[in-house]
C-alpha cells in the first residue's frame, strides 16, 4: 500500500505520515522538491525556507527512500506494494496521475483553517528563535503552494499579475482526494488518536467490500431518480452478480415527477403520507419488476441506500430475496423490520468507512482530558432483526 498525502502549510501532512510511521510501520519514500527559486536566494528568502520546514525531523537523508523520479519509486513500490509506504512529496497533476492508476495508491489530503495554520507556523517559528513571518506574507506563500503562481507584486500591495512561468501547485490535485482530513486538533498527540479511528492502512480503502461496492452502485443509480421528494437507487444481486438495477420516479410512458408528472410529489406531501395518490414507482419496485420472479434466486439480496418503506417490504418478501442492505434509515423502518423479520429476511444497515471530509464534526465535548477523541470506530456492519 502506498499512501500519498498532500496539504497546506502547517496543516498536518508530516504528522500525518509521521503518524503512519510510528503506528502502523510505514516507510517514508520521497521525491525530489521542485526549484521554486531560479536565481540565488536572498537572507530574507533563506530565512522564509527555515521557516517553511516541516516540524518532524523525517526529512530526506534522514529516514526512508529517494528516487529521483515517480517512474523508479514505481517500479520499487509495483514490486512490494503489500509493504507500507508513505509519499508526502506530491507537487503535480503528471506525477499524481501515474500514482493514481496503480490499485495500491491512496491520497489523503490534510487541512485546517488558514488561522489555525498560521498559529501553529508562528509556534514552530518561536521554538526555532525565528521571528514568524507577518500573516500577509504567510498567505502569500500558502497562495503560492496552492495555485502555483507567483506575484510579481509584494505581498503587501494588490496583486496586479501573475506570472506565467510554469510553477507546481497542490490545488489540482485536492479534487483526486480520496480522503480528506480536517486537522483542527490542539496537539499531535490528539491528532494521532483521531488517525487511530480512520483505520487508514485498510485494505477496504483501496478494494471496496461487495457490500460498499453495491451500495455505490446503488447510490449511483439514484442519481437517475426524477422524484421531486427524494432520490433512492437499488441494486439487487446474486452471488455478487448483479440482476438489475432501479430508482424511483413516475413509470414509463408518464410525464416525469420532476417534469409535474406526479401531482402529491410536487405538492411538496410529508414523507410517508399520501402514497395512495403517489404515481412513483419506488427504486426497489423497478429493480423486482426489471428482474421478474423467474430471475430472482434463492439467496437474492437487495442493495437500496435508503430502507425500504412497508409497501416494498411486503413486495421485498413476496419474491424471496433473503436479505436487504441499506445506508439511510426511513420513517417506516419499524413496520418494515417487523415484515421482513415475519418473512425471514434478514435487514442489515450498511455503515461505510468514514470517507470524503472527515474531521469536520470535530467538537471539544467529544475530547477526554488528555485530548483523545472518543467517538467509535466506524466502518462496520450493523446487524438487525437480532440476527449476528
Amino acid at each position: 500500500m502506498l499512501i500519498g498525502i498532500c496539504g497546506s502549510i502547517c496543516a498536518g501532512k508530516h504528522t500525518t505520515a509521521e503518524y503512519l510511521v510510528q503506528h502502523h510501520n510505514f516507510l517514508r519514500l520521497h521525491l525530489p522538491t521542485p526549484t521554486q527559486l531560479h536565481s540565488e536566494p536572498s537572507t530574507s528568502q533563506t530565512q522564509d525556507h527555515l521557516r517553511l520546514l516541516p516540524s518532524v525531523t523525517d526529512q530526506v537523508g534522514t529516514r526512508g527512500l529517494s528516487f529521483p523520479d515517480v517512474d523508479s519509486l514505481l517500479d520499487f513500490v509495483t514490486k512490494r506494494w503489500r509493504e507500507h509506504w508513505v509519499l508526502t512529496d506530491l507537487y503535480d497533476e503528471a506525477t499524481l496521475e501515474m500514482l493514481l492508476r496503480r490499485p495500491f495508491f491512496l491520497l489523503i489530503n490534510v487541512d485546517a483553517p488558514v488561522g489555525v495554520r498560521y498559529g501553529r507556523f508562528s509556534e514552530r517559528c518561536r521554538k526555532r528563535n525565528l521571528s514568524p513571518m507577518p500573516l500577509e506574507v504567510f498567505v502569500h506563500h500558502n497562495d503560492l503552494q496552492l495555485y502555483g503562481a507567483k506575484f510579481t507584486t509584494s505581498p503587501n500591495t494588490s496583486p496586479t499579475h501573475l506570472s506565467s512561468s510554469k510553477r507546481s501547485a497542490l490545488a489540482p490535485l485536492l479534487s483526486h482526494a480520496h480522503l480528506s482530513i480536517l486537522n483542527i486538533h490542539p496537539s499531535p498527540s490528539a491528532y494521532h488518536h483521531f488517525l487511530g479511528t480512520l483505520d487508514l492502512p485498510s485494505p477496504t480503502r483501496l478494494r471496496p467490500t461487495w457490500d460498499a461496492y453495491f451500495m455505490t452502485l446503488a447510490s449511483l443509480a439514484s442519481h437517475r431518480s426524477n422524484c421531486m421528494k427524494r432520490r433512492v437507487g437499488c441494486v439487487l444481486v446474486h452471488n455478487a452478480r448483479i440482476i438489475s438495477t432501479g430508482y424511483n420516479g413516475t413509470p414509463r410512458g408518464l410525464v416525469n415527477c420532476n417534469e409535474g408528472g406526479c401531482p402529491r410529489c410536487n405538492a411538496a406531501s410529508s414523507g410517508g403520507t399520501g402514497l395512495s395518490t403517489c404515481l412513483c414507482l419506488h427504486a426497489e419496485e423497478n429493480a423486482l419488476l426489471e428482474a421478474g420472479r423467474e430471475r430472482i434466486r434463492e439467496g437474492a439480496v437487495l442493495y437500496c441506500d435508503t430502507c425500504p418503506c412497508l409497501t416494498c417490504s411486503v413486495k421485498i418478501a413476496q419474491v424471496g430475496v433473503k436479505e436487504v442492505v441499506y445506508s439511510q434509515s426511513y420513517n417506516m423502518d419499524e413496520a418494515s423490520r417487523r415484515v421482513l423479520r415475519e418473512a425471514g429476511v434478514e435487514l442489515r444497515q450498511f455503515v461505510p468507512k468514514r470517507s470524503g471530509l472527515v474531521g469536520f464534526d470535530f467538537s471539544e465535548e467529544e475530547l477526554d482530558g488528555n485530548g483523545h477523541d472518543q467517538r467509535h470506530k466506524q466502518g462496520q456492519l450493523v446487524v438487525l432483526n437480532g440476527r449476528t
